[in-house]
């Protein structure tokens, strides 16, 4: 078998990319939603793939995988290589997870980041009043992950919050950094309560904090918050698009800390994991199979992680339908460090008419069931799809 093409459309707001075999196989994946720009830097590969077996997935990395870079820039790579696992699994008629070593388990467990209300304020009893709407989602979600602080608006929204000048990127994306007032501290140590006071045991409740946190402060938060034993806290310092990892700093961090501290989501291959794994310096990780390399990447790091007592917590909130199907693929192969991963919905909400394979409902007690079709599980309805293909990429399913 050989790839004779590489296609990337953007369909809504996702790249997706098509990998073209000589046997009429084609595999698919999907890049984050919020990364439109990245096709030319998926089609800059297409060249230097032509002709190879796309079967013999890491002899095909191999060659590119040195091209990637911290998010977004690892994204063109890793969502080739998920496109590759598709295509394999179809050509072998396989699910992925079989081609990965085979699942642990049936179900696989996600966590809300994506299904959002919006805020009326930066309150307390408006933290409380969003949690309580997304415990009464029907996909009851037993853990939930509230965006909080610098990596919300109640950096802007909340005045004298912090010390500094808040901007609002041209990107996606946080750009704020700076030292935190003892009033915002208070105030995000309030919204907490709040929340708890909702939720109770109920589900598991983490925190999506920055980055934009110095350490000091950091620290502080972390020991204030110790009381409510939380899930995780997660991108204190760095994250998303920092294109860095600050280990060392981290776990200063993670040492003061019994709440348990959580980053990674921008970090590209596993070389760039070592550091934080090996010196303790979180005690959960979050890599995005769409931006760390891909899902065999993930799966090592996860295993590395395993040896040495962190857990993992996978990334993927804007990775759409096709990013889920391969989020439940490597989850099921993850060991049991494996806490959950980030549920990722249709954007736009017409994308649901496009995919076929998923059970329905997706989630149900906030479990995914792990399918057997072959590849990733899911397809694209190209004849639904088509009306949504821009004039440019009108042949994209040809």
């Amino acid at each position: 078998m050989k790839i004779v093409d590489i296609k990337c459309a953007v369909i809504g707001k996702s790249p997706i990319v098509r990998i073209v075999s000589d046997e009429g196989i084609s595999g698919f994946a999907q890049a984050e939603t919020w990364k439109p720009y990245l096709k030319p830097h998926i089609l800059a590969f297409r060249d230097a793939l032509i002709g190879e077996d796309p079967t013999l997935v890491e002899r095909v990395m191999l060659k590119i995988r040195q091209r990637g870079g911290f998010k977004p820039w690892g994204s063109a790579v890793s969502v080739i290589e998920m496109a590759l696992w598709d295509l394999a699994g179809k050509a072998a008629g396989l699910p992925v997870h079989k081609l990965l070593g085979g699942k642990v388990r049936d179900r696989v467990r996600v966590y809300n980041g994506s299904m959002r209300f919006p805020f009326t304020g930066y309150e307390p009893q408006d933290y409380a009043d969003d949690i309580a709407k997304m415990m009464a989602l029907s996909e009851g979600f037993t853990i939930i992950k509230q965006p909080i602080g610098f990596h919300s608006a109640m950096k802007r929204e909340v005045p004298n919050f912090y010390y500094g000048e808040p901007t609002v990127s041209p990107f996606h994306g946080a750009l704020d950094r700076g030292p935190v007032t003892e009033k915002g501290l208070k105030h995000f140590v309030d919204c907490v309560a709040a929340m708890k006071e909702v939720a109770g045991d109920r589900i598991g409740l983490a925190l999506d904090c920055g980055p934009g946190w110095m350490l000091a402060d950091a620290i502080r938060l972390a020991r204030m918050l110790e009381p409510f034993n939380l899930l995780w806290l997660e991108d204190l310092l760095s994250g998303d698009y920092t294109p860095w990892v600050n280990a060392g700093v981290y776990r200063e961090l993670t040492r003061c800390s019994t709440t348990p501290i959580h980053t990674g989501e921008q970090i590209y291959l596993r070389q760039n994991f070592k550091d934080l794994i090996e010196s303790h310096a979180v005690h959960v990780i979050g890599p995005d199979p769409a931006d760390v390399g891909g899902i065999a990447e993930l799966k090592w790091i996860a295993e590395y992680a395993d040896l040495h007592g962190i857990t993992v917590a996978p990334h993927g909130t804007a990775n759409g339908l096709l990013g889920l199907a391969a989020l439940v693929q490597v989850s099921a192969t993850l060991p049991a460090n494996f806490i959950a991963f980030e549920y990722t919905t249709a954007d736009p909400e017409w994308w649901t008419d496009l995919v076929e394979g998923f059970p329905s409902p997706i989630v149900t007690n906030g479990m995914i069931d792990v399918p057997d079709r072959p590849g990733m599980g899911v397809e694209i309805i190209a004849d639904r799809a088509k009306a949504y293909l821009s004039p440019e990429d009108h042949d994209f399913f040809d």
